[in-house]
């Protein structure tokens, strides 16, 4: 795609409506706009009577992480993969932990610019696997976030959207078909949580589950779950129940799922850091409502973090932080006793470790 001028580009989700007004049709708000209005996530706006997205080519920045940082554990272990975002979001979380990038109103200021064929040819160049798209959510950059992942696909580079699941149908399986990869962020599993700790207007959980369910039945991408548990907001051993017998009926035992640990930040100040307990307590519940592979986040917790084989217990990937130790999975499966772990696994892991290293792309 071209862009028009200072990071605009036409955007591909939205209708006119009778009033005179032009709905947003890619996430679940529905944002309908007069001229010159923006919508909630504030990257797309109405220019004359059509739609266009404000940061096509623009990012805070670029990024080389290790895979499991997104978190994926079952993504190529222990792989380089280049992160960037850029502004704006379609929620409203009090507790973001981006939230100097996914609520800036500086769109014209952002630090860095490249075209969808430069990312991924850094990606290539550098050694990446990978590219994610992070740190804010990828579905209301939609545009920008297809096109570099279809040259990536030229490139021989894979693609991961890090996302909150909140789109809709109509635009669901137009972002989703170049990607390998994601994870969903499943915020909590009330609609109360989502409406009023998320700001999700009239939509919410619904919708998000319904996008888990149609990447596990009507797509190819690779998916995993996290889920920030907040104390006393989102940590109960009832709703993480409900939560962990949900997936395991509706998605199956074998979508990772990842429990990681909130610390206060943005307009969430006021309650304590998750204890390492609530991340360990949530894992068992996980794995006793049949999930075979469930694991803790932010916290350091080896024991929560490594890879078991579901046949025979072994450990398959273990994993201290975001560095690979013994990997024992042979064709995708356990090299013990043959039992097959689901993911997307190469002969080898990955050995970039922990290392975080910013990169420069003009």
């Amino acid at each position: 795609m071209q862009a028009l001028k200072d990071g605009e580009a036409p955007g591909r989700f939205w209708h006119a409506l009778d009033d005179g007004r032009i709905a947003c049709d890619l996430c679940p708000r529905r944002c309908k706009l007069h001229e010159g209005q923006r919508a909630f996530c504030f990257v797309r706006r109405r220019r004359g009577d059509a739609m266009v997205l404000a940061t096509y080519g623009r990012s805070t920045g670029f990024c080389i992480d290790p895979i499991e940082k997104k978190p994926l554990n079952h993504f190529l272990p222990g792989t380089a993969v280049l992160s960037f975002g850029t502004a704006g979001c379609n929620l409203g979380c009090k507790f973001c932990q981006n939230w100097t990038t996914s609520k800036s109103r500086e769109v014209a200021s952002l630090s860095d610019s490249a075209s969808p064929e430069a990312i991924a040819r850094a990606a290539r160049e550098n050694g990446c696997d990978s590219v994610a798209f992070t740190y804010n959510d990828p579905v209301i950059w939609a545009e920008y976030a297809i096109d570099t992942a279809e040259a990536c696909r030229r490139e021989g580079v894979r693609s991961v959207a890090v996302t909150a699941g909140f789109v809709t149908p109509e635009a669901r399986a137009e972002f989703f078909a170049p990607l390998d990869a994601a994870n969903v962020d499943l915020k909590a599993f009330t609609d109360e949580f989502y409406r009023k700790e998320c700001l999700s207007g009239l939509g919410g959980l619904r919708d998000v589950l319904d996008t888990l369910v149609w990447l596990k039945h009507e797509s190819r991408v690779w998916f995993e779950i996290t889920t920030l548990l907040i104390p006393g907001l989102n940590d109960s051993d009832r709703e993480l129940k409900e939560e962990c017998e949900w997936i395991a009926r509706e998605l199956g035992p074998d979508v990772p799922v990842h429990f990681t640990a909130f610390h206060p930040d943005f307009r969430m100040l006021d309650r304590q850091a998750t204890p390492p307990e609530t991340c360990s307590r949530a894992r068992r519940i996980g794995l006793e409502a049949g999930l075979s592979y469930v694991y803790t986040g932010n916290v350091r917790d080896p024991g929560g973090q490594s890879t078991l084989c579901p046949g025979c217990g072994e450990v398959v990937v273990e994993r201290d932080g975001y560095r690979i130790g013994r990997y024992r999975v042979k064709d995708g499966k356990c090299a013990g006793c043959g039992h097959r772990i689901a993911g997307v696994f190469g002969a080898q892991a990955g050995r970039w470790g922990e290392r975080r290293r910013p990169v420069s792309i003009g």
